[in-house]
């Protein structure tokens, strides 16, 4: 059984994207990984705030069926370069179960292996929906505070929480919470102020504008000031009736800001902090399934979730959205999904690759039913498209991925495929 210490992955677990088939041996070898990940690995890989990734890389392979090789490929691909865990102080631990103590050890990473200890004790007492309710949807300023740091650090607090969610292991949610716990409250803070604007804005929380429609709207604006970035985010509201169909709207607008920002002078490539934005949208199909989450948790959730999607393409400078880059996109190889899935497990990175893949194949899931709706973009064959895309980009070299619009780094195109 998977406890708030122990990995127990089964071959008959049912994420919410998955390749049916999934062996026993593929499971017990992603069992025995996680759980050395869990118990010798620091969150960060190094002393710059640089993530671990080995269970986001484990956890996607295991999902698309990946073999035991491929697996143990994984693993020793990433497993070098982590640092062990900092020795744990029981008195820090004991601190931390008194709430004004708590707080002061936020923020710092010499604190990851305490807070690991003390939320899987808090977790052992109250199991793992209890305490996240409690240290991240309570509403109180301690959980919002959490919930800030949550999507902290590119999003990879709560894209790990995410992968925790969906598979139904405490373990990783003791992990995702002590990762949040070490981020700091600042960079995403953005939030709750545009959160209060929202609520300013249109108390009655109706809003017939959609993400599509804000993206170009962040295109057109070129002053990206704080306050102009609050003016997009203020329109975001999101109601019990329509969360549903929101969630795929925010898929589908998420992949629209990552896929279609190529430049055509340049191998195409997706933008290294924008595939975050997808790469964490997989997850909010797994919290529309958690009974235990409250609708206005949900709710709120999948605001904040658009607003800071909103930001990332807005920053440093919204780029120019080019769909033809996708409807035109030829393949030389043309895979489809299981081909793609076949490529992705056995390509070398950290994982970055297959959870996009991943979350893209889920996507065209869940927009199925509303292609035909105003801000769905995306549609049709474009999806698979998109993953042709997604791996042709990292096979063909570095860089893997554009960062902030230094396109300077990415090779020309060939002129005859212009």
């Amino acid at each position: 059984m998977a406890t708030s210490s122990k990995v127990h992955l089964l071959p008959s677990q049912q994420p919410v994207f998955y390749v049916p088939g999934i062996s026993s041996e593929s499971a017990e070898t992603t069992n025995q990984l996680l759980q050395r990940n869990h118990e010798k690995h620091h969150i960060f890989f190094n002393y710059a705030g640089f993530h671990n990734h080995i269970a986001h890389h484990l956890l996607s392979l295991f999902a698309l069926n990946a073999t035991p090789t491929e697996l143990r490929q994984g693993w020793d691909d990433n497993v070098s370069y982590q640092r062990s865990m900092v020795p744990l102080k029981q008195s820090v631990v004991t601190d931390m179960h008194d709430p004004k103590k708590y707080k002061r050890y936020l923020g710092s990473e010499n604190y990851y292996h305490s807070f690991l200890v003390f939320f899987e004790q808090e977790i052992d007492q109250k199991g793992w929906q209890q305490v996240l309710n409690e240290y991240i949807f309570k509403g109180d300023e301690r959980a919002d505070d959490m919930l800030v740091r949550m999507f902290g650090g590119i999003l990879h607090p709560i894209i790990h929480l995410g992968f925790g969610v969906e598979f139904e292991q405490p373990a990783i949610i003791a992990e995702a919470l002590a990762q949040a716990a070490v981020h700091d409250n600042r960079e995403a803070s953005h939030l709750v102020e545009s959160e209060k604007a929202a609520e300013a804005h249109s108390p009655d929380r109706r809003s017939d504008t959609t993400i599509v429609q804000l993206l170009t709207e962040s295109y057109v604006d070129t002053q990206h000031t704080s306050s102009r970035r609050t003016k997009h985010a203020r329109q975001v509201h999101v109601t019990e009736e329509n969360l549903e169909e929101k969630t795929a709207e925010m898929i589908n607008a998420a992949v629209y800001f990552t896929g279609a920002a190529q430049n055509p002078r340049h191998q195409v490539k997706f933008d290294f902090w924008n595939i975050h934005a997808v790469n964490l949208s997989i997850f909010f199909c797994s919290f529309l399934r958690q009974p235990w989450l409250s609708s206005p948790n949900k709710i709120r959730l999948l605001e904040w979730k658009i607003r800071n999607d909103l930001a990332m393409y807005a920053s440093p400078r919204p780029p120019k959205l080019l769909l033809d880059e996708i409807t035109h996109y030829k393949s030389k190889k043309d895979s489809s999904w299981e081909d793609i899935f076949k490529r992705v497990k056995t390509y070398h990175d950290d994982g970055h690759a297959c959870k996009l893949v991943r979350a893209l194949a889920n996507g065209e899931q869940v927009c199925k039913i509303y292609e035909d709706k105003d801000g769905f973009v995306i549609k049709g064959d474009m999806w698979r498209k998109l993953g042709n895309m997604a791996i042709d980009s990292v096979e063909a070299g570095s860089p893997d991925y554009v960062r902030s619009g230094a396109w300077s780094t990415v090779p020309l195109r060939d002129q005859s495929s212009l």
